[in-house]
């Protein structure tokens, strides 16, 4: 009596899922074979040249400081601790970067589609300069202009009473730290869930009666309220640490560091380029009787393009962007070339104190896949969201 096709035995790999499973586990144990080989060969090349390996180093004193922190870092603090110092850089310029370089890559690419042939001309010249110039270059024109250019700390550029711009970089008013501060800051996941939470019951409510609810007020409302009630009930302070020019430098406030304002510049300019281009050819996969209907029933071109395009052309959009962000991200690591203390450039630091490269490089390969695979996964989620889903 044979067995059933699905069955165990020799019959399971007759069938399309039980090779598949085999070929699975065949090709994970070669995986691990050959990296358990890398491992073991590499660790005894290591010990046969009395090559110290391990991440044991990590807890020693680190010896050296770091110029730009947004934690408090010393020389006698941890390889480990510096190492913190880094991702935590890395981390600030490529958000900042990204939000920057979204927003001007979408007005730059809805500028390519402008019946103003100036406006059309301004955005395609700087889509073709930017994409043209490799990254590295404009990276040593910005540090180059805000160095070079820009007046000395004590005659800095005004921008308003308290802003202050010069070869220093760029000085602002801070908030002195006190509790209403940190209540605030606890209230901003309150209020986008309690947003959330209305936009879910709109859709619901849109979906059930075919009426739909106010969607912007509502939706501000406690993502700005929450907070800003915990902010009132902390207090409600408001004592500013305002920047002064001194005898020889700016003092007091805030500062972004020539070195940072670079990068970001940099890394904004570029990406936005290409986001750009993203931007135009999503509105443009739409179908042009999209835009015809939406003139029909009387709708403004401004109305037309946030209301009808922009909407439908974000699943063409999102997929490059993703790309676009992870690229920003690992672009960041060109800040060793103008001095910003990212996570690369401390790591460098690391290796010419200690030797130890491959520890530090694994390190470094770490932290850009980490934070690729979780901006993947959330721009993927939110692909997911906006997709338009065919019945």
């Amino acid at each position: 009596m044979s067995r059933l096709p699905g069955g165990p035995g020799p019959h399971f790999l007759r069938t399309r899922h039980g090779r598949a499973l085999a070929y699975q586990a065949i090709a994970l144990a070669t995986l691990v074979a050959v990296g358990w080989m890398l491992w073991h060969n590499t660790a005894e090349n290591l010990a046969a040249r009395q090559i110290r390996s391990g991440f044991g180093f990590l807890g020693q004193p680190a010896g050296f400081d770091i110029g730009e922190s947004l934690i408090a870092f010393s020389s006698r603090d941890s390889y480990l601790a510096a190492f913190v110092v880094g991702v935590t850089n890395t981390l600030r310029v490529a958000a900042t970067g990204i939000f920057l370089a979204t927003l001007l890559g979408t007005l730059i690419g809805i500028g390519r589609l402008s019946r103003n042939l100036l406006l059309r001309g301004l955005c395609t010249a700087y889509v073709e300069l930017m994409r043209n110039v490799p990254l590295i270059i404009q990276l040593f024109a910005w540090y180059l202009a805000i160095t070079e250019l820009l007046p000395a700390a004590t005659e800095p550029v005004r921008i308003g009473s308290s802003v202050f711009l010069s070869k220093s970089g760029l000085q602002f008013p801070f908030p002195e730290w006190e509790p209403g501060w940190t209540l605030a800051l606890a209230g901003v996941p309150l209020g986008v869930l309690a947003a959330f939470g209305y936009r879910r019951w709109a859709r619901a409510r849109r979906a059930l009666t075919g009426i739909s609810p106010p969607a912007v007020w509502p939706v501000l409302l406690p993502v700005l309220g929450i907070p800003a009630l915990a902010w009132l009930a902390g207090g409600a302070p408001a004592r500013f640490d305002l920047p002064e020019i001194g005898t020889f430098d700016i003092v007091g406030g805030a500062a972004a560091t020539p070195e940072f304002l670079s990068l970001l510049l940099g890394l904004t300019a570029f990406t936005a380029a290409y986001i750009a281009e993203n931007v135009r050819a999503g509105v443009l996969a739409v179908p042009r009787g999209q835009a015809e209907a939406a003139g029909a029933l009387g709708l403004s071109r401004a109305l037309t393009l946030r209301l009808v395009l922009l909407p439908q052309a974000l699943r063409v959009i999102i997929p490059p962007l993703t790309s676009q962000y992870l690229n920003l991200t690992k672009n960041s690591s060109l800040a060793v070339a103008i001095g910003y203390p990212d996570v690369v450039s401390i790591a460098n630091t690391t290796i010419n104190q200690n030797g130890q490269a491959l520890e530090c490089v694994v390190m470094i390969m770490t932290v850009y896949l980490a934070i690729n695979l979780v901006t993947a996964l959330v721009m993927g989620w939110y692909n997911r969201r906006v997709a338009i889903v065919e019945r």
